[in-house]
């Protein structure tokens, strides 16, 4: 099974599907099968971007983009400042 990469902007678009199919009588399952994502995947991204504007997640992501890139550095500089001090 292939994992696929959505966009912010497509989380967002298919928790709204899935929001409308909800509030017309599906249920959850049925709702995640028509937008194509499993109950799982529905359930994490109501965690994460429930209630979210699409600028928001994008925000987000850039955050946690950044983030991970400083955390990168900063790892660097600490191996490299342990190989000076041996």
């Amino acid at each position: 099974m292939s994992s696929k990469k959505h966009t912010p902007e497509q989380i967002i678009n298919k928790l709204r599907q899935a929001e409308v199919e909800i509030a017309g009588g599906a249920t959850i399952s049925q709702a995640a099968r028509k937008t194509g994502i499993t109950d799982q995947t529905y359930y994490r991204w109501r965690t994460e971007y429930g209630g979210m504007r699409v600028d928001q997640a994008k925000r987000l992501k850039e955050l946690e983009s950044e983030n991970a890139q400083l955390r990168c550095a900063i790892l660097h500089a600490m191996t490299f400042t342990a190989r000076q001090e041996v």
